[in-house]
């Protein structure tokens, strides 16, 4: 039987994630924020998915705010679709907004969803705190990678032999 916490287990369902946001910002901290949506929503993303590579979060008169995402259209929603890229309002806790919108006021940290996925049933957009890299420090991370892949590769061909 698999472990309780395994990112593996069939609750935790991955079904969009932000890479270039990964390697556009350094994230310090990282949120779970659950989604409100309508039906027709969930269905949609279940059946099609979504796209949150251009989506960013707002906070406005104390609730965050997700703007930018797009989720796809349910086939058999009838005449009560909804828009795919309407806001959509996020739901965190009251200390988690306070010190996400502290952090936004600071220059040069935003907040970007990482990736969506599905927790128990639930729908679930994972945030995260970061500042921009510049293009000397995404330089650096790509040296850093190709180095780690081909320290990787010279010791896999020590071990065949």
């Amino acid at each position: 039987m698999a472990s309780k916490n395994s990112k593996n287990d069939a609750r935790f369902r991955d079904v969009a994630q932000n890479r270039r946001a990964l390697h556009e910002y350094a994230i310090t901290d990282r949120f779970e924020a659950g989604i409100v949506l309508q039906g027709s929503e969930v269905k949609g993303i279940r059946e099609s998915g979504a796209t949150i590579s251009d989506a960013y979060v707002q906070i406005r008169n104390g609730e965050a705010w997700l703007v930018g995402a797009h989720f796809s259209d349910y086939e058999n929603a009838g005449y009560a679709g909804h828009d795919p890229r309407r806001t959509r309002k996020l739901l965190l806790h009251r200390k988690e907004i306070e010190r996400i919108a502290q952090a936004l006021a600071e220059k040069g940290l935003s907040v970007v969803p990482l990736r969506l996925y599905f927790k128990e049933g639930r729908a679930k957009l994972e945030l995260g705190l970061g500042r921009g890299k510049t293009l000397y420090d995404k330089r650096r991370s790509i040296a850093e990678r190709d180095a780690r892949r081909d320290a990787d590769r010279a010791v896999k061909a020590v071990r065949r032999r």
